[in-house]
Order: C-alpha cells, then structure tokens, then sequence
C-alpha cells in the first residue's frame, strides 16, 4: 500500500455523502483553517459525540423474508466500528445525519435501554418470541465498555427468562460471559460472531475500531467453552478480497468450537456504494477495478439488488460460487447445521415500576 493512500488510523469512511432527504450539507472552510490542513480536521477525522436519545421505544420488529427474526433491540444508532460496507450506514439519515462519517462519529444511544426492555417485555400478550441484539448496529462496539447497555438489556432477559441471539464482531461480548453461560444452559442464549477475515492487516483497514481476527477467535474459544452455542458470521463476504479465506475462516472458527455458520454476501444500499468503493480507492487502488468488478457479477451489472430473496445472496456463476464454497467447507467442519432452539417456556414478565408482575 503507498504511503500516501494510507488509510486515516480510526475511520472507515473518507465521505460525507448528501442526506437522501435533503437537509443542510457540511464542508470545510479552507478560509477559515487556523492551522493548516489541521483546521478542517473535523471534516477528515472528527472526535466522536455521544448524543441521548430519550424515546420510548426499544424494540424493533421487521416482516422481511431474508431476515431470519422479527424483533430485534438495538441500544445505539451509528457504529465506532466503522465498517466501509456497513449496510446500516443510511439509517443515519433517517436522524438528519449522514451515512459517512457522522455514522461512525456520532453515536446515539438510549440510556434507558435495560428498564425499556424490562418495560417492552412485561407488556401484556408478549409470548417471549426470540429477540436478537442487535439487528443494525453492534451491541458491543466500543462504547459499550462504559456504558453498558447492552449488558442491561441482557440482565433484563434473563430475570424473564427471554431467549435473545447476540450479534456482534467484538471480542467485548466477553465481559458478559458469565451471564450469557447462565442463560445458554437454560437455553436463553446464542451468540452469532462475525469474522470476515484472519488477515489482521486487512481486518485493521477494513474495520478499523472492532477487534482483530485472533480477538475473534478467542471470544468463540471463551463462549463455547462456556456452553453458550455461537454461529460463525463469514459476513460480508467481498468477492475478490475475503472470498478465498472461507476455508481458512471456516476452520479456524470450528477448531475454536462453533457450532454453525452462515454466510453473507456484500450488498451496498444507498450511500453504502460510494462509501465503500471511496474505501478501495483510498487503502487499495490497485485492487478496487476487479473488486468491484466481481460485485456487480453478483447484482446484475449494479452495486445492489435490493429484491427480496437475493439481496442476501446475490446471482449468477460468481455468487453461486460462493455459496458452493462455504457450504462445502461447512459440512466438512461440521458447521452446517443449525444452532439448537431457544426455549421460551420459561419466561416469566418481569417485574413493573412498583414490584409487582403480571399475573396472567
């Protein structure tokens, strides 16, 4: 990699793409720069603001066929991690922000996450159908470390006995393995660990601030052999950049004691497109031509093919390809079979505002 294409240390996009719905647009003054380029470092490299969001609601539910879930609880919006490919980065929008940089540098979170929860599952006809953590943005990115929402949420699903499937690439959920091991052995808990690459180099440009491969690889050594039931994550899988590591990826999550695995192919919506193939151009120029070129095999010609039943997955030779691959790998490791079932039968709603529960 050329020195002057190197990558900015903690920041996975280099734009700040125009809000979908209008709205005012940012940009730096060079007039106004008091110390050289520094002065318009916020727009390049900007300190991350942490913004309370007080609204009442904490659980989110989806109808779509290619998502494996209806209800999901996700106590930030934005994401430290910073992922280039990040498919929830126009989510943003929807809170005046942009996909950009404002995703990974603005983060909202909701205080009130565990009593929310607590609140959302002692609602009368809530029958303890399986709630994932967290749908869009990671519940263990940095942040978590200090604020420990997602930790809240989880103590309010086992006082119920609420089943819940973790989603996450950091190596943070750890700090609640103890709790997580409680809930699996009453079959409560399933952790899901994205590893999109063993490569640390790679792992550090391509999502600069979660934890690298071996970090990965230690939080589904430390889960399983707690007893919690974890799926590896190849996902995205980038045709021409981490496809020929599935293999690798999948033997190195089985030999650490997986149980499944699942596969994702790269899909860009929206401002994810230009965001992404910035990132090639500016940490692998030679590459980005053939990259995306292999992409748009997968989508017919486009960035993204947002139909249902092949947003997920893609089409033609290449990403059927794909799937042949990880799919061999998996029943050689043993990991194409399901996670076992979460058990339900147990939840109890917890206690209201004044100690007392629901009867019926």
């Amino acid at each position: 990699m050329d020195a002057d294409r190197a990558p900015r240390r903690l920041r996975g996009s280099g734009l700040r793409p125009v809000n979908r719905f209008g709205g005012p647009r940012r940009a730096a003054d060079p007039d106004h720069a008091q110390d050289g380029p520094q002065g318009a470092a916020w727009l390049e490299d900007p300190s991350t603001r942490y913004i309370p969001d007080r609204s009442r609601s904490i659980v989110s539910t989806n109808d779509s066929p290619d998502i494996g879930f209806r209800h999901s609880v996700n106590p930030y919006r934005g994401c430290l991690h910073g992922c280039s490919y990040c498919y929830a980065r126009p989510t943003h929008e929807y809170l005046g922000l942009d996909a950009g940089l404002d995703f990974e540098s603005t983060i909202v979170y909701k205080p009130e996450a565990g009593s929310l929860f607590r609140e959302f599952l002692a609602r009368p006809g809530w029958t303890a159908e399986t709630v994932v953590l967290s749908g869009v943005t990671d519940p263990y990115q940095p942040v978590e470390r200090s604020l420990g929402l997602t930790s809240a949420c989880l103590e309010a699903a086992e006082e119920a006995g609420q089943p819940v499937s973790v989603i996450t690439k950091n190596a943070l959920v750890l700090r609640d393995l103890d709790r997580l091991a409680r809930m699996a052995a009453r079959g409560l808990a399933h952790v899901n660990v994205s590893l999109t690459t063993l490569d640390a180099e790679l792992a550090r440009r391509m999502e600069p601030r979660t934890s690298l491969p071996a970090g990965r690889l230690e939080a589904i050594r430390a889960l399983s052999a707690a007893g919690v039931p974890v799926r590896v994550m190849v996902a995205p899988v980038i045709p021409g950049l981490n496809d020929s590591e599935i293999p690798a990826i999948l033997a190195a999550a089985a030999e650490a004691g997986a149980r499944s695995s699942a596969s994702i192919l790269l899909r860009l919506p929206m401002a994810v497109g230009p965001i992404f193939l910035e990132w090639l151009d500016r940490t692998m120029p030679a590459r980005r031509a053939r990259i995306e070129g292999l992409l748009r095999q997968t989508r017919q010609g486009r960035l993204n093919d947002p139909r249902f039943g092949s947003r997920m997955r893609g089409s033609g030779e290449i990403a059927t390809r794909i799937r042949a691959l990880h799919d061999l790998f998996a029943r050689r490791h043993g990991l194409d079979r399901p996670l076992p079932p979460l058990d339900p039968s147990g939840f109890r709603p917890p206690a209201g505002p004044g100690g007392q529960r629901r009867l019926f």
